[in-house]
């Protein structure tokens, strides 16, 4: 007892490890399937929500036309195949009747005129060999049950070789008997009528429920490009107006008023720091003023050194504060406002060479012009304080925008490329050694481009400093 016990525990630890192989690789198995139907299956609302229509649908159709085609003409053949063969049976009874000397060409005329059979009679033999069954057997099945039940005498049916006649052979002692029926007589052939029911019932209520979606989904993609023009900077389409069914309605009314929230909360940030800028600025220029009459000392000097420094620190945090300042985007060309910002850049004393992309016609996308040029005099600027070659590219790329803006200089170590974008962060890298930089450059620019729909991005220049790269959708 304890051998068969210890036997018992052995295979159970050996085949646990194998069951749980088993199971793991059907696990992953079924994980594999499913997200593979999920890959296949659409990603739109409107495709999903014709497949929730769609897929009932045919469902109950197909439960539909099986039941009855199943079970309706099943019940019709099997009585038409009853009739025909009791007709048959009874034909062969008067057959056998009748006296061997008679001509039987009264027995045929009946057959035809009252039964609607044409009857021969052949020569005592074998019968054919059995014909291939038909892919849908219920003729073929129903037919030879009803004649094995009715006769019960050997017998041939040939249900397939011409489509509008059933073909019936029953041997004899003396003779074989060959009946041929139309197909009407033993089968429910209007079938097609049903399925003709079926399937143009299924076209108008698709096309029903195909324009009823169009419409519940059109209000949908409406709020999906407003809030996306909204996103990029770029004005929501006058004609937007919530519509639809009563969620999306609810949706767009949310919209708008998260709209008129967000565009407040802006004005009166923007007026709080015109109110802030005009006041800081007042006290700067007063400084100049004051440190002019003091005379022209070392120590004047270094005081005017650290007002401009402070002029120049206090703009770049109005700047970032200020955000877009408000500004509507517009259609701007993209060839005029690089050239403008290729002469603007003169003045920070570097080679700075601009390369547009040959077209036979001007780029023309709605931007917001000053806080664009901002984003980019902000890259061309830190490019050339710690390069003393800058380089500024532009080329469309699918349908985004992408300039870009090489310098020759120290560059940004990739660990530190996402810690520069932090208000405020400072290297310990020459790139931040000098002391007029506020730390909000690329901060600044980073958050015009993303108001336009698009971000900015650092990798390595093939000049072998910085490469600074501003995407836009167009």
């Amino acid at each position: 007892m304890q051998r068969m016990v210890a036997a018992r525990d052995n295979a159970a630890r050996t085949l646990e490890p194998w069951w749980g192989r088993v199971r793991a690789t059907g696990v992953r198995l079924a994980t594999g399937v499913l997200a593979s139907a999920g890959e296949l299956l659409p990603k739109g609302l409107y495709a999903r929500a014709l497949i929730i229509i769609i897929a009932p649908i045919v469902l109950l159709e197909s439960v539909v036309a099986f039941v009855f085609m199943e079970r309706h003409w099943q019940a019709v053949t099997r009585r038409l195949s009853e009739a025909t063969a009791r007709d048959i049976a009874a034909i062969i009874d008067v057959y056998r009747e009748y006296p061997h000397e008679a001509d039987y060409g009264r027995l045929i005329d009946m057959a035809k005129s009252r039964l609607n059979l044409s009857m021969q009679l052949l020569p005592p033999g074998d019968l054919p060999a059995a014909q291939p069954k038909p892919f849908f057997s219920l003729l073929d099945r129903t037919l030879s049950n009803e004649i094995r039940k009715q006769v019960k005498q050997p017998f041939w049916v040939d249900t397939v070789g011409n489509s509008r006649h059933v073909e019936i052979k029953v041997k004899l002692d003396d003779a074989i008997l060959r009946f041929v029926a139309t197909r009407t007589q033993t089968y429910a052939s209007n079938s097609h009528i049903f399925l003709m029911w079926m399937v143009g019932t299924s076209i108008v209520l698709l096309t029903v429920a195909i324009l009823f979606l169009r419409n519940q989904i059109r209000p949908i993609l409406r709020l999906a490009e407003a809030a996306d023009a909204f996103g990029k900077g770029r004005p929501v389409p006058d004609d937007f107006r919530p519509r639809g069914a009563r969620e999306v309605r609810q949706a767009a009314q949310a919209f708008l008023e998260m709209r008129n929230r967000i565009r407040h909360h802006v004005d009166q940030r923007t007026t709080m720091l015109a109110g802030v800028s005009h006041d800081l600025r007042t006290v700067l220029t007063r400084f100049k003023l004051e440190l002019a009459l003091i005379g022209d000392t070392p120590e004047v000097h270094a005081l005017q050194s650290d007002v401009k420094e402070m002029q120049h620190m206090l703009e770049d945090y109005l700047a970032f504060a200020k955000g877009d300042g408000g500004e509507e985007a517009a259609p701007t060309s993209l060839r005029e406002l690089l050239e403008e910002i290729h002469d603007d850049a003169q003045v920070f004393g570097s080679s700075i060479e601009l390369r547009l992309p040959r077209r036979p016609r001007d780029l023309v996308l709605p931007l917001k012009r000053q806080a664009f040029k901002r984003a980019i005099i902000n890259l061309v600027s830190n490019a050339a304080r710690f390069g003393d070659r800058v380089v500024i590219r532009a080329a469309t790329r699918s349908d985004r925008l992408r300039i870009e803006v090489d310098d020759n200089g120290p560059g940004i170590p990739p660990s530190e490329r996402d810690n520069v974008f932090r208000p405020f962060y400072r290297l310990d890298h020459a790139r931040n050694q000098d002391s007029g930089n506020s730390g909000l450059g690329l901060v600044i620019a980073r958050d015009i481009a993303r108001s336009h729909g698009g971000d900015v991005t650092l990798a390595q220049s093939a000049m072998g400093g910085l490469r600074a790269v501003v995407t836009v959708p167009l």
